[in-house]
């Protein structure tokens, strides 16, 4: 597994191959997003969620997301080496993945590493990720359940991120809950929740935790579990999912015509163009247009 995903990070012929192979195979593990703040204790609730989680019998692949260091992929943060603590248990496997240069980054290597968990066999995959970016947010918001951790005090950055977040969250933690703050930081979380248009008809539980002791990491599972009982009974999952990879599919040919368009901006002909747009004898729209027309441009 650790093999198919680096060529999944790689990208390239590999990672299509890969692809195909676990495509047909794939569909049938539960996902859950793990995001938040940096420092915000997700991989402390991520490392206690796993021990529920094998304590029960079940076993559990974790997908640990960076996008910030192609060098350590995250692996040296001192919350994820407690995670460490499961590399022995063969039923957890723990990988970290950053961008690596994959066509399209993580947003399109990460369900390529989840299908090859899945179709490895692990009923459950838990998808972490390191900051609150636009990619980590959708990275995690893609799984059929997302856990948002918070801490205590954090009403301004609340309201800074609150639109990728609430859109996102299906289920808010307050980690360090034995900080001040925690009471105030759940009343503005419910008073934001209370404006948001269109929550549906699942609103996100506000929980709180101390996930260094254990304390509340029980009922984050247990919410977990409502959120999915609820997802299979409205016939929610099966629409996320398919609204998924369609998603994908969309974002594939975005950054093959992408690609495409990098190309056709390169060579003797586009840097002649160049020099008619930078004597002012053409504009750059006119300019784009005659690349577009030009055989290949097209893609």
């Amino acid at each position: 597994m650790a093999r198919l995903i680096s060529l999944v990070e790689r990208g390239g012929p590999p990672a299509r191959q890969v692809g195909r192979l676990t495509f047909p195979r794939s569909g049938n593990a539960y996902t859950v997003g793990i995001t938040g703040a940096p420092g915000a204790g997700k991989s402390t609730l991520a490392d206690g969620l796993i021990r529920l989680v094998r304590a029960a019998g079940q076993e559990v692949g974790v997908l640990a997301i960076d996008p910030s260091s192609p060098f350590s992929g995250g692996a040296i943060l001192g919350d994820r080496v407690r995670m460490q603590d499961h590399a022995v248990d063969p039923g957890v496997f723990i990988r970290s993945m950053a961008t690596r240069g994959h066509l399209g980054g993580l947003a399109l290597a990460t369900p390529e590493a989840v299908r090859v968990l899945d179709a490895a066999g692990f009923p459950l995959v838990l998808i972490e990720t390191v900051g609150v970016g636009q990619v980590e947010v959708e990275i995690a918001g893609e799984a059929d359940t997302t856990v948002v951790v918070v801490n205590p005090g954090w009403g301004d950055a609340v309201q800074a991120n609150k639109a990728g977040l609430l859109e996102a969250a299906d289920i808010f933690v307050i980690n360090k809950a034995d900080r001040p703050g925690a009471k105030e930081t759940a009343r503005d979380l419910e008073m934001m929740l209370m404006m948001t248009q269109d929550l549906g008809e699942w609103t996100p539980p506000i929980l709180t935790a101390v996930a260094t002791t254990g304390a509340g990491v029980d009922e984050v599972w247990e919410a977990v579990g409502r959120h999915r009982v609820f997802l299979d009974q409205a016939g929610l999952l099966a629409r996320r999912r398919t609204s998924r990879l369609e998603s994908e599919v969309r974002a594939i040919v975005s950054s093959r015509l992408e690609q495409h368009a990098y190309q056709a901006c390169r060579g003797e002909e586009f840097q002649g163009l160049l020099s008619q747009v930078a004597a002012r004898q053409l504009d750059p729209y006119a300019a784009a247009e005659q690349v577009l027309r030009t055989p290949g441009g097209e893609g």
